[in-house]
């Protein structure tokens, strides 16, 4: 191992597992922001003081830190930015383009487990897994019979809104059940053969159930609305595996409290940790917390992918996934 003088810099402003930890120590000498307890602005200007100062930094999004003008104002000694999620809302991507700052993510690290999450919530919504195990623990069985029937996933007609990495992915697992897939991003894929649509509102009118797997951006934000909610219908499902902000939380749990849609699937909420208490007590909403991207194997995969981008960048070679301005997935 290289000794830490000769080891590049990088700045570390998210929490890392034990392995990870040590897997970028071996690699970099990793100014830790969580782990010194400063301030950020205090931190950030120790950082850019050093001798040889960090020209990384390893990111994520849900935390306290945003890497904007501020950010790079403070610590300008920063050409690469990698984040470990997909999304990079957390990343003011023009500014560091304006800046020829480097940007990468996760790539599509986490797109299989992600995938296999949406239909999985989609699954345990309509078919009303979680609720019925939940009925059986009670005792209820034996006492008030059967629980209520489900309704079939097979032959329903699945919106996805953002047909990216993971979106197309979505749409090959829902293919095998034989439902009809149609989906909304910036603009038409010739390379899939599903119906197109250039607004939300028309999708969710056409589906039976909608799927958001969008970046979240100012285009994105609340593209799940009311007037989205309520062309969905009342037989009508959602699925967030995107951000929680996708959706209006507020317009979402008013929705499912009249009956103006019949069920949620929920990874991700508006401001997390917290999840509106509304939720809790309703048998037709399945919630998790943000865990849709986390396998054992993802959560090895994404180490050793982001080493591989910061190895790159300092190597003087492409990232191994690059983020533009205008590369974000809607």
């Amino acid at each position: 191992m290289a000794s830490a003088g000769c080891m590049p810099a990088i700045l570390l402003c998210r929490r890392p597992e034990a392995s990870f930890s040590a897997a970028l120590r071996e690699r970099f000498r990793v100014l830790d922001f969580l782990a010194s307890g400063e301030p950020l602005p205090t931190f950030l200007a120790a950082a850019a003081a050093a001798p040889e100062p960090p020209r990384a930094a390893v990111v994520t999004g849900g935390c306290s830190v945003r890497v904007d003008a501020w950010f790079l104002d403070a610590a300008p000694s920063i050409r690469c930015v990698v984040s470990t999620g997909a999304g990079v809302d957390h990343i003011d991507l023009a500014e560091c383009a304006r800046r020829g700052v480097a940007v990468g993510n996760s790539g599509d690290v986490y797109s299989t487990d992600v995938a296999d999450y949406a239909v999985g919530l989609l699954l345990d919504v309509l078919r009303q897994l979680s609720a019925a195990g939940r009925y059986v623990r009670r005792g209820s069985w034996p006492v008030q019979g059967d629980y209520p029937l489900g309704s079939k996933l097979g032959g329903k007609r699945v919106g996805i809104i953002g047909l990216g990495n993971i979106g197309s992915r979505v749409a090959k697992r829902l293919e095998a059940f034989g439902c009809v897939i149609q989906y909304n991003s910036r603009k038409p894929k010739d390379s899939v053969p599903y119906k197109y649509f250039p607004n939300v509102h028309d999708l969710a009118v056409e589906s039976d159930m909608l799927i958001v797997a969008c970046a979240l951006n100012k285009e994105t934000r609340h593209i799940v609305n009311k007037n989205v909610l309520e062309a969905l219908g009342k037989s009508g499902v959602i699925v967030n595996i995107g951000r929680g902000s996708n959706i209006d939380e507020e317009e979402l749990v008013l929705a499912l409290k009249e009956g103006k849609i019949a069920g949620a699937g929920l990874d991700v909420f508006e401001h997390e940790p917290k999840v509106p208490a509304e939720l809790f007590s309703m048998d037709n909403v399945v919630l998790s917390r943000h865990i849709a991207v986390f396998t054992k194997e993802s959560r090895s995969d994404l180490h050793a992918h982001t080493i591989g981008n910061l190895e790159a960048f300092f190597s003087g070679q492409p990232l191994l996934s690059p983020v533009q301005a205008d590369s974000v997935v809607q």
